[in-house]
């Protein structure tokens, strides 16, 4: 688009955006005419990257993997540096942390890509780098991020040694078949003892103590090593560039001014501007608008080819077309569609509606767009007496489920209301009319008010967790306690070292979703570290509890639980609401029942009316109403 001297003084006389900005991102406004417009074309079509000069040969793709807090975006941050992919500064922090709720709370919550270049023996490599999260809640995030990889770097705190997220991950990888560089960080510190962790590495994951590399990614000690490592050690992708393009979408997000941009590994072929794709999941047409790397901003490149990671923008307008774990291949050249993503299988349950119902478009557009940038969550049509039109969202966590509700709130701003959260249950039908009217004898309860008669239910089945908690071997009488308190099973309990102890425990999601976490890290001094995967489905003694606000059932507050913990559950339920509920002319009678069976209540007095208030003088009377009150 050709623009005039007259044009651009016309749109800063307006004061509206120049739509030429509308390519990159927000909005800018032009201070002065023409010259800012030149400037910022000048800016933007700086020169790209040839990336024919890295051949499959010297490319690496590798992720970083650890536990929470040992120093996964320290080490990203370092790579960055000593590549001079960013420039040394102080301010380097979290450099691949991009969005507010992970600086404020200091974890990672999205993986992130960055392209690192580096001269080693004089060949020059092209080295992918992605971080991961270390938070149990998003190891989805991480095993989709080992599908665009060949290898990983494995890092321990030297300080706290193997977690529970440590061996969760180490799985992961070794399941993906991927090359694993154990890297022990944080040598530093005063307490470090990288000796005791390299031998804990030997021990549970049969690597040989030489392969560990022992760093400091905040003084950036033995850096070089590890990206030595990372090539020496770390195959190179096995794609070919004379074969039909064949990409994968690991991941995507959503830009107001130009739609999709998809994070894509090059499996075959190569791509550029202009290339026509279809995508194997929509069967859809599109023109390849702009491809490049992460760097780890977005610099566009000429092509990208095979074995190379980078990001692809095609036009693709609309949410749903943008599917991670999608193919993308040229138009007419169809290919097998890789095998995507195993879905992930949410973990807990939560109603969401909008706090005014006239907002219910703008929070199912804001959803739309979240869950296409974290496809983890799953997202149901659902809608409540009391609340309105909404959804029941699954997660994978409590932790998930609070990031995403942080998320909505700052990116889109958006304010909802969540319910309590809940698991699927299971129940086995045994009446024959509610088979025909389910079409299975078999179904799943996601939402208490579905909650089916015990006449017309065989069974009831609970999901259960294998958890994984290891703890310094001084607290393990009080694990025992608090696991055996929760209804779990013990597995296994192994010795890492002589210090530490894995212990593994079967357990009902119910019981671990709340406060299990907080529980374990108050008992152990905030030594422990727990993880847990899917263990399936147990039958169980379920029921479901009603709350009643003067004799009415209020179907948001029903919850399913376990026989045994009914009476404590309901009691505890009523006197919180006793304390939250503000009190009225009126007296408010709270119960918990079962069927038809009260089982706890608590009674919220009434205001009363001070009939010896002519009695006393003014000041007497505020005094009475005090103590009536």
């Amino acid at each position: 688009m050709a623009l005039t001297g007259r044009t651009v003084s016309w749109w800063v006389r307006l004061r509206r955006p120049c739509p030429v900005a509308a390519p990159r991102g927000p909005p800018v406004w032009l201070p002065t005419g023409l010259e800012a417009c030149q400037r910022f074309y000048s800016s933007r079509d700086k020169e790209k990257i040839d990336m024919s000069a890295y051949p499959v040969e010297s490319i690496r793709n590798f992720s970083i993997i650890a536990h929470v807090d040992h120093g996964k975006s320290t080490l990203a941050d370092r790579l960055l540096e000593i590549t001079g992919t960013i420039a040394k500064t102080d301010r380097n922090k979290q450099v691949l942390d991009k969005l507010q709720v992970e600086r404020e709370r200091g974890i990672t919550v999205k993986a992130q890509s960055a392209s690192l270049f580096y001269n080693y023996k004089g060949v020059n490599y092209l080295l992918n780098l992605i971080d991961t999260p270390g938070h149990v809640d998003f190891s989805y995030e991480v095993s989709r991020s080992l599908s665009a990889c060949q290898g990983v770097l494995l890092v321990v705190d030297a300080n706290e040694g193997i977690q529970a997220q440590t061996v969760a991950n180490f799985y992961l990888a070794f399941e993906a078949q991927l090359a694993i560089i154990p890297v022990i960080n944080k040598i530093d510190l005063k307490n470090a003892d990288p000796e005791r962790v390299e031998k804990q590495i030997e021990k549970l994951f049969d690597i040989p103590v030489s392969e560990c590399i022992r760093i400091s990614a905040k003084q950036g000690t033995n850096i070089e090593k590890v990206l030595e490592k990372v090539i020496e050690k770390i195959p190179p992708p096995q794609f070919n560039t004379t074969d039909p393009l064949k990409a994968l979408v690991f991941d995507s997000t959503f830009d107001h001014y130009r739609g999709v941009i998809a994070n894509i590994a090059i499996f075959g072929g190569e791509i550029e501007k202009g290339h026509k794709i279809v995508s194997a999941h929509t069967n859809k047409r599109y023109e390849v608008n702009e491809v490049g790397i992460l760097t780890p901003n977005e610099q566009p490149t000429h092509k990208l080819y095979a074995g190379q990671v980078g990001y692809l923008i095609a036009g693709m307008k609309e949410v749903t077309e943008a599917q991670i774990g999608d193919t993308l291949f040229m138009y007419k050249q169809p290919v097998e569609p890789l095998p995507g993503f195993k879905s992930a299988k949410p973990m807990v349950f939560a109603g969401m509606y909008p706090v005014d119902q006239t907002e219910y478009n703008n929070l199912k557009s804001a959803l739309e767009r979240l869950t296409l940038n974290d496809s983890s969550v799953t997202v149901h049509r659902d809608s409540s007496l009391a609340l309105g039109a909404g959804w029941r969202l699954g997660f994978l966590g409590l932790l998930h489920m609070e990031v995403f509700n942080q998320r909505l709130e700052q990116e889109y701003n958006t304010s909802v209301i969540l319910t309590a959260p809940t698991v699927p249950y299971k129940a086995v039908l045994s009446s024959a009319k509610l088979i025909k009217e389910y079409r299975n004898s078999e179904i799943t309860i996601i939402n208490p008010a579905q909650f089916p008669d015990k006449h017309s239910v065989s069974e009831y089945l609970e999901p259960t967790v294998l958890g994984t908690i290891v703890t310094p071997q001084e607290y393990i009488g009080k694990i025992i306690v608090l696991c055996q308190d929760r209804r779990a099973i013990q597995k296994e309990m192994l010795y890492i070292d002589e210090h530490r102890v894995m212990l593994k425990y079967l357990f009902p999601l119910n019981e671990i979703v709340v406060d299990f976490y907080d529980a374990l890290k108050s008992l152990s001094s905030g030594y422990a570290s727990f993880d847990y995967e899917d263990a399936g489905y147990q039958a169980a003694d379920l029921i479901k509890m009603d709350i009643l606000i003067n004799g009415n059932p209020i179907e948001e507050l029903a919850t399913i639980i376990h026989n045994d913990k009914a009476y404590a559950t309901g009691k505890f339920l009523c006197e919180r609401l006793k304390d939250t509920i503000p009190r009225q002319l009126f007296e408010i009678a709270i119960q918990a029942a079962i069927g038809k069976k009260i089982i706890a209540r608590e009674t919220l007095k009434a205001y009363r009316k001070n009939v010896v208030a002519k009695c006393f003088s003014v000041r007497n009377q505020e005094e009475a109403l005090n103590i009536n009150s």
